[in-house]
């Protein structure tokens, strides 16, 4: 049986840290925008998902005139960004309507596995909150006022998107008020869960990602970008 999916695509970027007058969104590789690889991604994971851009209100005609220019002609919605991603991901909620399960992704991720998509799609649908993770290859250092301590790597994982959520458990989430502790979808519906009050608390499930799924917000990562599409193809 279908499940029907929606992703919002959220590309509210301002390049400061790409050190470019142009969002980082619209930067390109491989010759074509960075957001166009990634709405092409999700729609041939599932060319029936409906696909929602979140993008700044005066970047709305760039944004059509580079569809045009590149003849990108993927059906999407449009929605306007806010001030913040919470803000943001409100708005482009408001344009679906029907979907039982809603992925949120970055529009700077482009190479995110359709393993990974359809993993987190699945423990979604079986848990109604999951999430893409990966291991820290690093060490990790805890800083304190005292200084900063080695801590145990295994015990911490790195954050990724989709992060994909039952429909009715995200906009029942997205009512709370804003709070600065929200850094992703995954702290919006956790806050929600322990304003519940249930006898078996309800947990975000971890599913494994893809290293390949970087967030391209400095030049190297362009560099890395060009490398992993000229390995591709």
């Amino acid at each position: 049986m279908y499940i029907k999916k929606a992703v919002i695509i959220v590309a509210g970027g301002t390049g400061s840290r790409m050190k470019s007058e142009v969002p980082k969104q619209f930067l390109l590789i491989h010759g074509k925008p960075i957001l166009m690889h990634t709405i092409e991604n999700f729609y041939r994971f599932d060319s029936k998902i409906k696909i929602v851009l979140v993008i700044p209100l005066n970047s709305i005609l760039y944004w059509e005139q580079m569809c045009q220019l590149y003849h990108f002609n993927i059906k999407h919605v449009t929605a306007f960004g806010g001030p913040t991603r919470f803000a943001s991901v409100n708005n482009g909620l408001k344009s679906i309507k029907g979907a039982e399960l809603i992925a949120i992704h970055d529009g700077v991720r482009p190479f995110v596995s359709h393993q990974t998509i359809a993993d987190c799609f699945q423990a979604s649908d079986i848990s109604g909150a999951a999430i893409a993770v990966t291991d820290s290859v690093e060490s990790i250092r805890e800083l304190s006022e005292k200084g900063s301590r080695s801590v145990d790597r295994s015990c911490y994982k790195l954050v990724q998107t989709p992060q994909i959520f039952n429909a009715k458990l995200l906009r029942e989430a997205y009512k709370q008020e804003f709070s600065p502790l929200f850094t992703d979808d995954a702290s919006v519906v956790e806050s929600y869960f322990a304003t519940q009050n249930e006898i078996t608390p309800r947990k975000i499930s971890l599913v494994e990602g893809n290293r390949e799924n970087i967030k391209i917000t400095t030049p190297f990562d362009l560099k890395i970008a060009e490398a992993l599409l000229k390995n591709d193809n």
